[in-house]
This record gives structure tokens, C-alpha cells and sequence, in this order.
């Protein structure tokens, strides 16, 4: 019996061709080489919160339970913190698999206020002081 050899050419040890931008990315790149960074100028103006602010601040703090479904909770939060639906849905999650969430953060009288109207659905709320 014969046996034949079969002959695998080898790989070109070359380097890739280099690709060439498009004529639309040379002309976006000159343009872009010519500006100028304008940070100071167009800054925006960033609120100040003062310590005294932040001292008066208040929570409010939801407790998962086994009676109240995903819709409801995020019905009364949206109600409670007009909040958006999206939002009300990642604080009943975190509701359902951390235990709790801080949904409400504001002065007192808004707290207390968001709280009881949670309070309504038979949830857990607590309203307190940011420590």
C-alpha cells in the first residue's frame, strides 16, 4: 500500500491588512481636531446641600410580606412618592428579595405622609429620621 502524503500550506506569517477609515470618519476626525474643550463655560450649576439640610432629612423605609402582590405595591408607590412605574417596580423588588427597601427620602411631614399612605395596603412602613 502507498500513502500519500498531503500537503497543508502554511499560514502567512504576514500582519492583517490595515483597514482604512471611512471618508466619513477622516472628515469627522479633522473636525474634531480643531476644537476646543469648553469646560469652565458650559459647567452646570451643581446645588449646594448643606449639612443642616441633610440633618432634617427623613426615610421611608417598606417591609416585604407574604400578602401583598408586586402590583400593589408599586400602585401605592407611585401614588405614595410619585415615583415611575420602572422605579416602583425595582423598590418592590428589592422589597421582595432584600427584605426592605428606602423608597422615600424628604422632610419629615412628606415622609410621614408618603408612610401612612402606604400604610394603607397593610405593608410595613416605617418613617424616621436619616442617620
Amino acid at each position: 500500500m502507498e500513502s500519500a502524503v498531503v500537503r497543508v500550506p502554511r499560514r502567512s506569517r504576514q500582519a492583517p491588512p490595515i483597514k482604512r477609515p471611512y471618508r466619513a470618519q477622516l472628515h469627522l476626525r479633522k473636525s474634531v481636531r480643531g476644537l476646543e474643550p469648553r469646560m469652565a463655560a458650559e459647567a452646570p450649576e451643581r446645588e449646594v446641600v448643606t449639612k443642616e439640610l441633610v440633618e432634617n432629612l427623613w426615610q421611608v423605609t417598606v417591609y416585604n410580606n407574604d400578602t401583598n402582590s408586586y402590583e400593589e405595591v408599586m400602585t401605592v408607590l407611585m401614588i405614595a412618592t410619585s415615583c415611575s412605574q420602572e422605579e416602583a417596580f425595582i423598590e418592590a423588588w428589592e422589597i421582595d428579595h432584600f427584605g426592605s427597601c428606602v423608597v422615600h427620602r424628604a422632610e419629615e411631614a412628606e415622609c410621614r405622609e408618603a408612610a401612612e399612605v402606604i400604610s394603607k395596603i397593610g405593608i410595613a412602613v416605617v418613617a424616621e429620621p436619616m442617620s
